[in-house]
């Protein structure tokens, strides 16, 4: 596995742009925290330190693209956030702004969250900068969801959404359905810049594109089993790419116009303002996954299992090379009334296949086009689904904030893993999380590994929350990595979070 070395720090993008749209948020942050019924402050202080090249895996993965990959960090992040509603027209708004500074992060100080959501019954609109989680996994157990999972920072977007189900009228509560549809743009061309060696591939003005729809099927309340399925998509799209495949000068300008837009929400291939490939082929880097879920809800427990399967552009979306093999498969289970194992989570993900290792374009000799060897993550033209250098799908697959070399690419998606999470509240003032994962690495079908290289990594993490300090809590966990991919890394995490210090929520409503 390649390693890090000399990253610099800089700050958050200069961009007109993003300093129109900040500009604006903030003013009616400003204003939403004037009119708040409820007002929330959140301050936390997180310190990692211990040995070997990188942060254990679990100090630095679906942590919201926070920690560092370095082993030795610390940042403090503040926040507040806010809500108001108007019961009488089911309207109501709901905001947060959070800014970190810190030491052998990305960025030495960032904006993490600055978003405000507009609800009007179940429909809610968000503009901003705002932690989300995907898919149909439980992100505090699971390995996370192949195409979003809370491995990176977030994303500036403007959201439309169903964020949790709604039951179709006439159907007595038994179909429901939710999603979303959101436009956006990467803001971290500047960490790119800094981080990228000469003539390797990067992007700047590049926009991004998330949909999905699901479907539900169940009434809990009548019967305790209850079905989910659903689909996820997402875009990069628009901007100029540089040094494409990192070769130097190969470079493309990706327009922005209203009908890239829709392009992006129906993928299809491009007109004669992109070149070749894209005419070709689908216009930018789109990937998603297929999610469902089945679930059953008893009085004592509930059991739950769950299916996740990536696609990266048309290959493989539907079954054109037999059955699917890319996913993450799990199980699992809440007990509500046993405190000492709350939850329990058993994953097997498989993405050494990727579709096959054919690949072969229409001539006239052969006339079958064969999609496979698909490079998961990674892109041809863009630089690939990352952002500020960490994994946007799973973090199963190497981040680029790892490579030695400089260069934004996964150097390890064909992987094969197991993983286990448990958590539980053994004392009303303490709980714990337990987290082990083994995988199996062959590197890309571009690059293969000489060996499969195996690794392992694992979490222990203990919460304090005394009734003798109130509102405080600590977080502290033990993490370690061993094998051949990352090396043998051990450390330490601590985290003390303070809520309301000041009650300002009190001071504004007097």
């Amino acid at each position: 596995m390649v390693h890090p070395n000399n990253h610099k720090h800089y700050n958050i993008p200069k961009m007109s742009k993003i300093k129109a749209f900040a500009t604006t948020l903030l003013l009616l942050l400003a204003f939403n925290t004037l009119q708040a019924q409820t007002l929330k402050e959140r301050y936390e202080f997180t310190g990692t330190f211990g040995s070997g090249d990188f942060a254990p895996f679990w100090h630095l993965s679906n942590r919201q693209g926070l920690p560092s990959y370095e082993n030795n960090s610390v940042y403090t992040r503040l926040g507040l956030a806010g809500e108001h509603s108007f019961s009488s027209c089911d309207i109501g708004t709901d905001w947060g702004f959070d800014f970190v500074v810190g030491d052998n992060l990305t960025s030495t100080v960032f904006i993490q969250q600055a978003y405000i959501d507009f609800s009007w019954k179940r429909l809610n609109i968000s503009f901003g900068q705002k932690e989300r989680w995907q898919g149909v996994v439980n992100h505090r157990l699971s390995t996370g969801s192949l195409t979003e999972s809370g491995n990176a920072r977030p994303i500036p977007q403007i959201r439309i959404e169903l964020p949790d189900y709604w039951d179709i009228p006439g159907l007595g509560g038994w179909i429901g359905i939710k999603g979303h549809m959101a436009y956006g743009w990467f803001a971290d061309e500047e960490w790119q810049k800094d981080f990228a060696a000469d003539s390797t591939a990067r992007a700047v003005g590049v926009r991004y594109h998330s949909k999905a729809g699901y479907l539900r099927i169940g009434n809990e309340e009548k019967f305790p089993l209850t079905a989910e399925f659903g689909l996820q998509m997402v875009t990069q799209f628009g901007g100029t790419c540089y040094n494409s495949r990192s070769i130097y000068g190969d470079n493309h300008h990706n327009p922005v116009r209203p009908k890239d837009y829709w392009t992006a929400f129906f993928p299809s291939s491009g007109d004669a303002a992109y070149d070749g490939s894209d005419q070709a082929n689908v216009v930018g880097n789109m990937l998603g996954s297929w999610q469902a879920a089945i679930t059953w809800n008893a009085e004592d427990w509930k059991l739950r299992g769950y299916y996740d399967h990536v696609f990266d552009d048309h290959s493989q979306m539907f079954m054109e090379y037999g059955l699917w093999t890319e996913q993450l498969v799990g199980i699992e289970l809440e007990l509500k009334k046993f405190k000492w194992i709350k939850g329990l989570a058993l994953e097997y993900f498989n993405l050494k296949n990727q579709s096959g290792p054919v690949y072969h374009d229409t001539t006239a000799e052969i006339p079958d086009q064969i999609s496979c060897i698909d490079n998961n993550y990674n892109h041809g033209r863009y630089p690939g689904w990352f952002n500020y250098g960490m994994m946007i799908g799973t973090p199963l697959c190497s981040s680029p904030i790892y490579n030695t070399d400089h260069k934004q690419v996964c150097y390890n998606n064909r992987v094969e893993a197991f993983h286990i999470g448990i958590e539980g509240c053994p004392l009303g003032w303490l709980d714990y999380r337990l987290l082990y994962t083994r995988s199996n690495n062959w590197g890309t079908y571009p690059h293969p590994f000489k060996e499969i290289k195996v690794n392992r990594s694992g979490l222990v993490e203990l919460t304090f929350k005394p009734k003798i300090l109130r509102n405080w809590s600590i977080t502290t966990s033990f993490a370690f990595d061993c094998g051949d991919l990352y090396g043998d890394n051990y450390g330490g995490m601590i985290t003390l979070t303070r809520k309301n210090i000041f009650d300002l929520g009190k001071i504004l409503n007097r």
